[in-house]
């Protein structure tokens, strides 16, 4: 027994010593928790990281957006966008803004400036339509004269716009510029009087449209003032509805020069110095001109 027991002893320390030293299970469940920890830390981690890379792309996209809208804001109001996007004949929108200012109505309210006029007539039927174009006239005419309740202005017409000059006399000859109103006054940005639209809300016309001609060059102030050149909605539209030019004013070069005023272009200064209704910068005239006939020779 005893040399049994020596014998064995030995081989039981050897395959003893062989066994694998486990960890208590306490201590296996605490590391493996531990190891749960930091993965969830990790990831918190990551998460973390994304979303603040997220947030600042989206301030980015933010800034970027925003700037786009007020580059395309800009171009709207100062721009293309500024030309009429329905039917109507009409000049450039003013670059200035159309809601009434504490300022720009008090001004108006404590200018006290008046025009020489008389009260207005009554104006026409918008029953006038000639869709067949204008008729040909027996001469060649050099000067339209607008007799108004402000006082008479003179306008040379320009040779280098024969048929838009041909198209005015007509009109004038006609009688369709008689008993109609000067319905839109700008004041600000663009400096003009517009008339010519026997509806006097810029919708009306002659029923036909002549083609563009005589238009401006690339000059920083290429309608300057005195200018008288045709309204439109858009290229060969013209009608009509024309604009007196009171003040040096730049515009896209899309309306046909034909006239300039060499008598009575202060009557408009006047009225505009009045300024416009409600004290807007872009509306009918305060002061309203109304014009009594339109000859021509």
């Amino acid at each position: 027994m005893g040399i049994v027991r020596h014998l064995v002893e030995p081989e039981l320390k050897k395959v003893a010593s062989q066994q694998p030293d486990y960890e208590p299970m306490e201590s296996r469940l605490m590391s493996s928790q531990k190891r749960e920890r930091d993965l969830a830390r990790a990831k918190f981690e990551r998460q973390q990281v994304k979303r603040a890379q997220r947030a600042q792309r989206a301030k980015r996209n933010q800034r970027v957006t925003a700037v786009v809208v007020v580059v395309v804001l800009i171009v709207a109001g100062i721009g293309f966008s500024v030309f009429s996007a329905t039917k109507n004949d009409s000049l450039p929108v003013s670059q200035a803004s159309q809601a009434p200012t504490e300022s720009a109505a008090s001004e108006t309210a404590n200018a006290g400036i008046t025009v020489d006029c008389i009260a207005a007539g009554t104006p026409r039927a918008n029953d006038i339509s000639y869709p067949e174009g204008p008729q040909a006239l027996d001469f060649t005419p050099t000067t339209l004269t607008l007799d108004t309740n402000c006082g008479v202005i003179e306008i040379a017409l320009d040779p280098n716009a024969p048929v838009t000059v041909a198209s005015e006399a007509f009109l004038a000859s006609s009688g369709f510029y008689d008993n109609t109103s000067c319905h839109r006054l700008t004041t600000e940005g663009i400096y003009v009087l517009q008339c010519g639209d026997p509806a006097g809300n810029g919708s009306g016309g002659p029923g036909y449209s002549v083609p563009d001609e005589n238009l401006p060059g690339g000059e920083d102030v290429n309608y300057p003032a005195g200018t008288i050149a045709m309204a439109n909605a858009g290229p060969g539209t013209s009608g009509s509805q024309f604009f007196i030019v009171y003040a040096d004013t730049s515009l896209p070069p899309g309306y046909s020069i034909w006239g300039s005023v060499t008598s009575g272009l202060g009557i408009i200064q006047d009225l505009a110095a009045v300024g416009v209704e409600n004290g807007l910068t872009d509306g009918p005239p305060a002061q309203p001109m109304f014009i009594n006939t339109a000859t021509v020779s």
